[in-house]
């Protein structure tokens, strides 16, 4: 299980009932928790009864976990099949990947789920690169368990010098293929997002006016409770408590990407689960990295993707590109922390957040 999720859900909850309990109020505030995604996730519903709370909760937890068993990138799912478990959606296209390029079907949602990513990753310059999937699994991050791994140098050179990219795989009337047989698809960095965003739409759907989706730290808001916008806590990195909070208004997203989730430690050095594509290590200079995204329009990738996506990119940048990565997806909300705890953030950032120690020191990015 993955305690810096879990933390971050545990301040969140923290933050969120003293709140709700200095408010008074006394509609009823329903929560449903679950494990998906590899993390835990928490859907606060307001202002309705627990029958129908518990009813739509239940349906958004069912479709988290669809979604996990067809983009599960290692794990194979469970079926009524005699030969077993059978592999996932995703398993079963990076299979044919491998085989060369003959074309596979697809469903029609996955199919969008890769034009859109691809579409991020080249407005990322590949920094966000769900191809890699060959080198998150080197360095043995997809697994449940994160135990230390001695990689041999020249593998992740040769897998760095196959290139591979989203941009290889080619999408046409539901059916994929890749140019490049050194793509295998992990859509780590996508997924969750993605809920949130069909989680929401749901929820608007069925008339839902105030609900709080958490998926390991990656939140949605819908409505309000009470009389005041959702207040979320940001996890401290390096602590197991909140750095800050700040008010989440109506359709906004906020993610965190940092160093403290998916990790292990060799000879006291911490590697994570966020390559560099570029080079094929983690990222080592940045703890944590946390956007705020503004509701998008229907036609564009919407705020519960781009809260997933956005940190990655911004945590593998160079420090002194960290805005240019933001500013390319619009993202003018960030913070970011580096390897040595110093502070960044950008100036709207700034006037959002409410740090839990006041004389906290940090520098306004332009």
């Amino acid at each position: 299980m993955r305690k810096g999720a879990i933390s971050f859900l545990f301040v969140a909850i923290l933050i969120l009932g003293a709140f709700f309990l200095k408010s008074c109020f006394k509609e009823p505030i329903y929560h449903s928790q679950s494990y998906v995604f590899g993390t835990l996730v928490d859907i606060s519903i307001y202002g309705e009864t627990d029958e129908r709370a518990s009813l739509v909760a239940n349906h958004v937890l069912q479709d988290f976990q669809d979604l996990h068993n067809r983009l599960h990138a290692w794990k194979p799912v469970a079926g009524n099949k005699p030969s077993g478990p059978q592999l996932s959606e995703l398993g079963q296209l990076n299979a044919a990947f491998q085989k060369g390029n003959q074309p596979i079907t697809i469903s029609p949602d996955l199919a969008k789920m890769l034009i859109d990513a691809t579409a991020l990753s080249v407005k990322s310059n590949g920094l966000f690169n769900p191809a890699i999937g060959n080198l998150i699994g080197t360095w043995g991050f997809q697994r449940d368990e994160f135990n230390p791994v001695i990689v041999d140098d020249n593998k992740i050179k040769s897998l760095v010098k196959s290139n591979p990219c989203m941009t290889d795989i080619v999408i046409s009337n539901n059916t994929a293929y890749s140019n490049n047989p050194m793509v295998k698809l992990d859509l780590g960095g996508y997924a969750k997002g993605y809920a949130l965003d069909i989680a929401a739409d749901y929820l608007r759907k069925q008339h839902v006016k105030n609900a709080l989706i958490n998926i390991g730290g990656n939140i949605m808001a819908i409505g309000q409770h009470h009389d005041q916008p959702w207040r979320v806590g940001i996890q401290h990195p390096r602590l197991p408590t909140a750095i800050a909070t700040l008010d989440l208004p109506d359709g906004w997203a906020i993610g965190t990407s940092g160093d403290y989730q998916r990790y292990f430690m060799l000879n006291g050095q911490r590697y994570c689960h966020i390559i560099d594509p570029r080079s094929g290590y983690p990222a080592q200079h940045t703890q944590s990295v946390t956007v705020l995204v503004p509701p998008q329009a229907h036609s564009q990738t919407q705020a519960g993707v781009l809260s997933d996506v956005v940190s990655k990119p911004i945590f593998i940048e160079a420090p002194e590109n960290r805005t240019k990565a933001a500013l390319a997806f619009g993202i003018d909300n960030f913070m970011v922390i580096d390897d040595k705890s110093n502070i960044f953030v950008s100036k709207k950032m700034a006037q959002k957040l409410h740090w839990i120690d006041s004389g906290v020191k940090f520098t306004t990015l332009p």
